[in-house]
């Protein structure tokens, strides 16, 4: 009998487990359980591919069991696409690429951003000078920096002396350096005590004023918030003022959330920021060390006055986040 096939019992449990993977998302509960399977959608679309695979192989394709199997992993695995689609090539950019022969009497300064969550027990501080050293971005927003951290990046300060410290022992601290004079700094727990975020302006070079959003939010978890309320209500919070902000804006950190979540959609839509990922890559930074479990977490979102020169995940250097470096080219006024 066809019920009693291994390969059909195997294959349907699995697709089982796959469907209601894709499911729970739906859901508008926050407890950790749910949301976290707003993460692994490239996994879960690796996974319904395999299943497909495996029932062309291994089913028998007379069978109307295949079909009704083979009918919901297409369907999950179009579900899963949907999400991730618009950070792939191909689909549309919404920040243009900046050309230096077309457009470099349309651009005034360019700006090198680098957004690194260190590990607050990572002590390979070493590679992560090395790297900044290598690669000299001009304004570097580091989380998870605790007092030791500190004391390790101080070298970095000859090359950007205009720093704001926050460092703390509870994996949220952040340290935020610039070469260029910082003014109207505010440190402020938007929603949960000791979870800071740091607001500033960036003074250029030709006078223009760069509003600079770094935040950290903790994530749903077993072992942080067992909800993603205060997640996401920080991170509206801040797409509502970057909304309000007149000039360029840029949010950057670890946000503890996947480009393709629906929170990170709401953060878009309500901010009207672009996000130079889509039409180009995942770009994942996290897990380091742990290749099949990887998602981009840590972002950098900005406003249309900026025109994207690169983007890239550095090495890892120890912490289970890559370096992310991006460098924005500002438009001239009209």
């Amino acid at each position: 009998m066809l019920e009693f096939n291994p390969a059909v019992i195997a294959i349907g449990l699995f697709t089982l487990l796959l469907t209601v993977a894709s499911l729970l998302p739906l859901s508008q509960r926050t407890h950790w359980l749910i949301r976290l399977w707003d993460f692994p959608r490239l996994q879960l679309t690796a996974v319904a591919l395999t299943l497909l695979v495996a029932s062309a192989i291994w089913l028998p394709i007379a069978s109307s069991t295949t079909w009704f199997l083979v009918s919901i992993q297409v369907v999950c695995c179009a579900w899963q696409l949907w999400w991730i689609f618009p950070y792939t090539p191909l689909a549309a950019r919404t920040v243009p690429r900046y050309h230096r022969k077309h457009d470099e009497k349309s651009v005034e300064e360019h700006l090198r951003i680098l957004t690194v969550n260190v590990l607050e027990h990572n002590r390979n501080a070493v590679e992560l000078v090395r790297m900044i050293n290598r690669e000299r971005p001009d304004i570097i927003v580091a989380v998870e920096t605790d007092d030791w951290w500190e004391k390790q990046l101080t070298d970095i300060e000859d090359d950007l002396p205009h720093v704001v410290r926050v460092p703390q022992n509870n994996l949220y601290g952040m340290m935020l350096y610039s070469v260029w004079p910082l003014e109207n700094v505010q440190i402020e727990n938007i929603i949960e005590d000791n979870v800071p975020s740091i607001h500033a302006d960036i003074q250029m070079p030709d006078g223009r004023v760069v509003k600079l959003r770094c935040v950290h939010p903790a994530p749903p978890s077993p072992t942080e918030n067992e909800k993603s309320k205060p997640r996401d209500r920080e991170l509206l919070q801040v797409a509502k003022r970057a909304a309000n902000d007149s000039g360029p804006v840029i949010v950057t950190g670890d946000l503890n959330d996947v480009a393709w979540s629906p929170t990170t959609r709401e953060f878009l839509r309500v901010s009207r920021l672009l996000d130079p990922r889509m039409g180009r890559g995942f770009f994942n930074t996290f897990h380091a060390q742990l290749p099949f479990l990887r998602w981009p977490l840590d972002h950098l979102f900005h406003s249309e006055h900026f025109m994207l020169v690169k983007m890239r995940r550095l090495p890892k250097f120890g912490s289970d986040h890559f370096p992310l470096l991006i460098e924005l080219a500002l438009k001239r006024q009209d």
